[in-house]
């Protein structure tokens, strides 16, 4: 395939609001030798590492660990390889390294195969997280001999959650640093910094994001402000489309806003909420999908638990299987994703409504 084909710089904002970006395209089997690659550069030799989702949620426990432990090896991970992730370091840290988890919790069973041998070869396994747990996934972790602390899904980020557990003594900048992540992370949206930090993680290399909020904090320095608003003019046409083309479904008592997009799905989901929206489902061309909640609708992360998925009650993520080869992702894309919609609106109907 060429090149020029997939290329996101040539794309008008229309066509690549309705197509994945450029890594969807490339093959899993190498991505995935290039990671494990990386991923044992990074964990050989190292004394403290940290397996972290890489929004900002997760990289504040970074910046807040090598605060108190001097330099960490980060392993980047998301919900859905954190098995791989624990599997890589099960193999490649050092016998008594210090490993941390951290924003990320378990879809399944099988994503702690390999937690077992990860403790056996670490000093000691921490686990710091705020997303609502399975009973038997918190059983599992913690009979496997893992420190594991999960705070209020509805109170706090898992930075608060870091930062109390944790016993250096932090200066000011990283307590605010928590306190507006958190405003972003659990969607208070009071402080305008929470969204500044939350695209800047977005946008540039983890340890460059680590490095930026561990010297500033919250309040972020000139250089990254203008990198901000320049990236912004293409984030807010993708929103725009995004808005464009929701509809607002009546699903039992529940206003639904269902829409499809390259885009940045709080802000859509604020949009919505603003049309009347209970909820919000933005389903990605890649093929997962955000589930946004409102104070009326607080069962998101029952909704994604449905279809592949997991969350909070206000915000959660799921990729709906419903892609068995590639002309199913032409027909995602040309529908503009109305297989993976579908499941997720059926996922609405089986929740069971409280009555009065």
């Amino acid at each position: 395939m060429d090149d020029w084909l997939i290329d996101d710089e040539r794309l008008s904002i229309e066509r690549k609001s309705v197509l994945p970006g450029e890594g969807f395209f490339y093959p899993e089997t190498l991505e995935e030798t290039e990671r494990e690659r990386e991923a044992a550069d990074r964990l050989t030799d190292a004394e403290t590492v940290v397996i972290a989702d890489t929004d900002a949620d997760g990289l504040a426990c970074v910046a807040l660990l090598e605060t108190q432990f001097g330099e960490v090896s980060l392993l980047p991970a998301s919900p859905h390889d954190l098995g791989r992730a624990i599997e890589w370091a099960a193999e490649y840290v050092d016998p008594g390294t210090h490993v941390f988890v951290c924003d990320l919790c378990p879809d399944a069973p099988e994503d702690l195969d390999a937690l077992g041998a990860l403790v056996d070869q670490a000093g000691a396994v921490r686990w710091f997280d705020h997303h609502q747990w399975e009973p038997d996934l918190a059983e599992a972790v913690e009979t496997a001999g893992v420190e594991l602390t999960v705070g209020d899904s509805e109170a706090v980020c898992t930075a608060d959650v870091a930062l109390g557990e944790l016993d250096g003594d932090f200066e000011e900048r990283f307590v605010e640093l928590a306190a507006v992540t958190r405003d972003h992370d659990l969607w208070i949206r009071e402080d305008p910094r929470s969204d500044d930090l939350a695209d800047l993680a977005h946008w540039v290399e983890p340890d460059e994001y680590v490095d930026i909020i561990r010297e500033h904090g919250a309040d972020l320095p000139p250089e990254a402000e203008e990198l901000l608003a320049e990236r912004r003019i293409e984030k807010d046409a993708l929103i725009e489309k995004a808005v464009e083309r929701a509809q607002l479904r009546e699903i039992g008592p529940w206003t639904v806003g269902v829409t499809y997009g390259r885009c940045s799905q709080n802000e859509v989901a604020q949009a919505l909420r603003e049309q009347g929206a209970d909820a919000a489902v933005i389903v990605k061309p890649a093929g997962s999908a955000s589930i946004r909640g409102t104070e009326t609708f607080e069962r998101a992360h029952e909704v994604a638990a449905q279809v592949n998925g997991g969350g909070h009650p206000k915000a959660a993520g799921c990729k709906p299987d419903v892609y068995d080869d590639m002309l199913d992702y032409a027909h995602h894309w040309t529908t503009r994703g109305a297989v993976a919609k579908q499941a997720i609106i059926d996922a609405f109907r089986r929740l069971e409504v409280e009555s009065d």
